[in-house]
């Protein structure tokens, strides 16, 4: 974890803008991907050697206005734009989410509970800012229980991808799905946790070059939303349409099935009457 995050990601997405997406000429013999940082610094409003502070991590307290110009500068999405606030939190020494010494949650609040009670026959499940799963419906046990994923005490979504073989059989897009969980990673704890430290060192040593090269790379944004592909022992191939909903240090990620192939074959996995669980398009 570096404290240049803020600046690595800003470079990472300076680097992913096209000059015609912003309405500038790509014009011959570019050397740099993307936007040069003259460009970009004149789109925002801010001279090139504050940006080239920025980028180096040499200033680390950027105001709320510089933040929300680079923001539109660079086309973040909603997700990229909280990403990118909680950076500069971290980059100005403020904490991201949680102290860094304070451990993961690990207690279900009641109203959680209760929640989770409600959507039972929908697979979800709650995790801490580790992956670590602190509880799920009976329906999500119906669909990770079968690929392994619930297995170790506690059970933790990015262990599982980077030291279970069993991973890259569940996911075919394993590539995709284990970037995700890197950027949660990152994203949901601040550089210094001690308790991110412990999960890396063990990663870093268990899985090797797969986990330390996306540590190692520009952070990004972690999805919220999106469609996960998984292919479960008995009901096969099923794509989920998942959504996750943040609520103090804990998230709740829900799914439900993108098409009607996977709403059927989730029905029959949890014995219910056929289209009880209707596929989510869009």
């Amino acid at each position: 974890m570096s404290d240049s995050e803020l600046g690595a990601f800003l470079r990472s997405r300076r680097e992913a803008v096209t000059p015609g997406e912003v309405g500038l000429p790509a014009g011959p013999r570019r050397r740099t991907p993307g936007l040069r940082r003259a460009e970009l610094a004149t789109i925002s409003g801010m001279s090139v050697e504050y940006l080239t502070r920025l980028e180096q991590g040499r200033d680390r307290h950027p105001s709320p206005q510089i933040l929300a110009a680079l923001a539109d500068a660079l086309r973040l999405s909603p997700d990229e734009r909280v990403h990118l606030r909680n950076l500069a939190k971290a980059a100005s020494g403020a904490d991201v989410l949680c102290p860094g010494s304070a451990p993961p949650e690990r207690q279900v609040r009641p109203t959680m509970r209760a929640l989770l009670d409600r959507l039972d026959s929908t697979p979800a499940v709650l995790l801490n800012r580790l992956g670590d799963i602190l509880a799920h419906t009976s329906s999500y046990e119906r669909l990770a229980g079968p690929i392994g994923l619930l297995d170790g005490g506690p059970p933790n979504q990015a262990r599982f991808v980077f030291t279970d073989e069993r991973a890259r059989a569940a996911y075919p897009d394993w590539d995709r799905v284990a970037d995700e969980r890197v950027a949660a990673l990152r994203a949901e704890s601040s550089p210094n946790d001690p308790h991110l430290a412990h999960l890396v060192d063990e990663l870093t040593v268990l899985a090797g070059a797969p986990f330390t090269r996306r540590l190692q790379a520009p952070p990004a944004a972690p999805r919220r939303t999106g469609v996960e592909r998984l292919v479960h022992p008995e009901a096969g191939e099923l794509r989920l349409a998942y959504e996750t909903l943040d609520s103090e240090g804990q998230r709740l990620v829900v799914h439900l099935p993108a098409d009607d192939a996977t709403s059927a074959a989730l029905d029959h996995l949890d014995h219910r009457r056929p289209g009880a669980l209707r596929a989510v398009r869009g």
